[in-house]
Order: structure tokens, then C-alpha cells, then sequence
């Protein structure tokens, strides 16, 4: 939890998770298996402005801070981590690009439907030759008098099912030392914007990701984000931010797993006791607990440098990169303390297992994280 932390953000997570117990608890199982996208209780969290979290009132968000946000996305996935994932990626890579790098008249037209939840945002720099490596994708996008003709296809976006927007990385030229990004605004009803077949994914399974295809997609040359050329440039900075919406994605499912252990454990019995009375197990929840409390503490560190205003840059590879590994570390111990049970749909824990290793891998994978990382150690940034 935070040090200290303040009213409003113990109010923030004791509403978020009695509304995740209530609403995404007694389906996450059954929507995981069959992998359906929960629209009643999307259109409740509608309501509730989980679509606009950080975004200003003047627009209708809920103009959370950093913090707030993380605790929201982190109590939804330590229930459902495919709905935060929905949330989280709306959120942070979908909306926070278009309230940095917008236009007064881009933001009036989309961010209040936006927030609303009215339409759903999408993300889409991966396609097969380019995902780590944004620098180097393939969709092109020509002008032809006030409107730009994409064409190419993006793979593994989240939230591309049932994605209203989707921000499109296109290139739109090249210079002698490197090729022109530029990114759209493309809207799923823009003639030429066809969705494929939803991914069958190891975890995440009640996210509708798909693979996106522009195929002489018309799109407005006002709907162009940013310069032409800023592609690379926003990419990045979107990126920063998305890294600790999945970090606080990643630390909700580590926290889930961590109570299904305790709760497992203390219920238990072989040998006639209990089987959280072994060492054993014991110093596996140790571990568990001392690694999610690590993580809290360096995505709240990330997000409390955003909140003000300063660089977050490397603390936010940091927090992604830990939180990931704590992910993966803490539901491996989680199915281990189950024993067989822990290998069966029928716990949660399950579920935990093949969700947290995708965090490890989009949003950029740990070894780009500690690309990230590196370089600012090997400067003089962080000595």
C-alpha cells in the first residue's frame, strides 16, 4: 500500500474493489474460459468514469492523479486483469497521447465520448515486423488532397474486437537517417477499417485482441496527432506511460494470487495441520509478500514523479519490468502452494499463472526494459 496514504486514495480503492468483488468476481472465471468480453459490466464502469480516468473534467473524466489511476487498474486486475487491461490500455495508451499531443479541436471531438466510455480507444504500433523495434513499421499512409490513405495491418491489438479509435503508426515519409512516423486517429466506422479474427491467447482471454487491416483506409488529414514525423516521438512518450498502467496491471494480479495463497493455505490440511504452519510454505509467502510490496512501491514511485510533472522515463521501465517479474514469480508460488489444485480452472490462481506472463512481453518486453534501464544507468542520469 502507499506510505501514508491519503483519504482519497483509500477511497478510490475501497470503491474500485468492492465494485470489482461484486461485478467482475462471480464472472471472471466463466468469461476467461469462454473468452467473452463482459459488455453488461463494461457498461456499468461506464458510469463509474473508468474510461476517463486521468482525464481533465472539462472533458468528463474523473481527472484522477497518477496514483489514483494505478489503484483503479490494479484492484480491477487483482480480480479480472483482461478488464483492466481493457481499462488500462483505454486509459494510458489510447487517451493520454491525445491529451499530450492533441489539438484543442482533436480533444473536444473525441476525449469527452472518451471518457464517457461512449467509444473505446485502441493502440497499434506491433505489426510482424515491427514490434519492439516501432522504428520499424510498414503501414504507409499517402496524402491525397485533405485526407491520408493508410494502408497496412497491425497485429495484437488490445482491444481491437471491439476498439470505436484506434491510433494508427503509420510511416508518411522517410529522411537520409531514418523513416517518417506519423500517427492517425482512425475511427473503426472510417471506410477501408476491417478487424480480423479475435486472437485464441494463453491469458487475457476476455480481451477481444485482434489484428486490425487498413486496406485504402481514408482518413482526414486533421485526424493526423501531433507533426508529421512525430511518430517516433509520441510512440515513445505514450509508451512511458503505458508501462506503469501494465506495472499496475501486473501488481494487481501478483496481489490476487498472493491472498488466493494465504486464504489456500490457512484452509489446507495434510499431516493434520494446516499447511501454512510449514516452513515451507511460510517462506514461499514471504517471498510473495515481500516482492508485491516491492513492486507497489516503485509504480507508486513512477507515478507520484508523473504527478509532479518530472521525468519518469526509467522508474517507469523499472516499475514495468519488476512488476512483470513479480507477476510471474508470485502466481508460479501461488500454483506451487495449491499443489494439483493449482493446475485446475477450477482456482483462480490458474487463471493468475497465464494471465501475468503476457506482462512480461507487451508494452515493450523486460529485455527492452532494461534496454531502458541500462542506458540511463550508463549515463550520467541516475549517478
Amino acid at each position: 500500500m502507499l506510505q501514508n496514504p491519503s483519504m482519497k486514495h483509500k477511497l478510490i480503492r475501497s470503491s474500485v474493489r468492492h465494485f470489482a468483488e461484486t461485478e467482475l468476481a462471480p464472472i471472471a472465471a466463466e468469461i476467461d474460459q469462454n473468452s467473452v468480453f463482459p459488455g453488461a459490466v463494461i457498461e456499468k464502469m461506464k458510469n463509474l468514469n473508468y474510461f476517463g480516468l486521468q482525464v481533465p473534467r472539462e472533458f468528463g473524466g474523473a481527472a484522477l492523479d497518477a496514483v489514483g489511476s494505478a489503484i483503479t487498474v490494479e484492484e480491477i486486475s487483482r480480480v479480472c486483469a483482461a478488464v483492466g487491461l481493457c481499462i488500462t490500455v483505454h486509459n494510458g495508451v489510447a487517451i493520454y497521447p491525445l491529451l499530450k499531443f492533441g489539438t484543442r479541436e482533436q480533444k473536444k471531438q473525441y476525449l469527452p465520448r472518451l471518457a464517457s466510455g461512449e467509444i473505446i480507444g485502441a493502440f497499434s504500433i506491433t505489426e510482424s515486423n515491427a514490434g519492439s523495434d516501432a522504428g520499424s513499421v510498414e503501414t504507409t499512409a499517402v496524402k491525397k488532397g485533405d485526407a491520408y490513405i493508410i494502408n497496412g495491418t497491425k497485429i495484437f491489438v488490445t482491444n481491437g474486437g471491439i476498439c470505436d479509435l484506434a491510433l494508427i503508426f503509420a510511416l508518411t515519409g522517410t529522411e537520409p537517417d531514418r523513416p517518417l512516423t506519423s500517427v492517425f486517429i482512425v475511427e473503426s466506422g472510417f471506410k477501408g477499417f476491417l478487424r480480423g479474427e479475435l486472437e485464441n491467447l494463453c491469458g487475457m482471454r476476455a480481451n477481444p485482441v485482434s489484428s486490425l487491416f487498413l486496406e485504402d483506409c481514408s482518413v482526414p488529414a486533421g485526424n493526423m496527432l501531433g507533426k508529421k514525423g512525430d511518430g517516433l516521438k509520441i510512440g515513445l512518450a505514450t509508451l512511458d506511460n503505458g508501462r506503469i498502467g501494465i506495472a499496475a496491471q501486473a501488481l494487481g494480479i501478483a496481489q490476487g494470487a498472493l491472498e488466493a495463497a494465504v486464504k489456500y493455505a490457512k484452509e489446507r490440511h495434510q499431516f493434520k495441520k494446516p499447511i501454512a504452519s510449514q516452513q515451507t510454505i511460510q517462506n514461499y509467502l514471504a517471498d510473495m509478500a515481500t516482492e508485491v510490496t516491492a513492486a507497489r512501491l516503485l509504480l507508486y514511485h513512477a507515478c507520484s514523479l508523473k504527478d509532479a510533472g518530472a521525468g519518469f522515463n526509467t522508474e517507469a521501465a523499472m516499475a514495468k519490468l519488476y512488476c512483470s517479474r513479480a507477476a510471474a514469480s508470485v502466481t508460479t508460488l501461488a500454483v506451487q502452494i495449491h499443489g494439483g489444485y493449482g493446475y485446475s480452472k477450477e482456482y483462480d490462481v490458474e487463471r493468475y499463472f497465464r494471465d501475468a506472463k503476457v506482462t512480461e512481453i507487451y508494452e515493450g518486453t523486460s529485455e527492452i526494459q532494461r534496454m531502458v534501464i541500462a542506458r540511463a544507468v550508463l549515463s550520467s542520469g541516475m549517478l
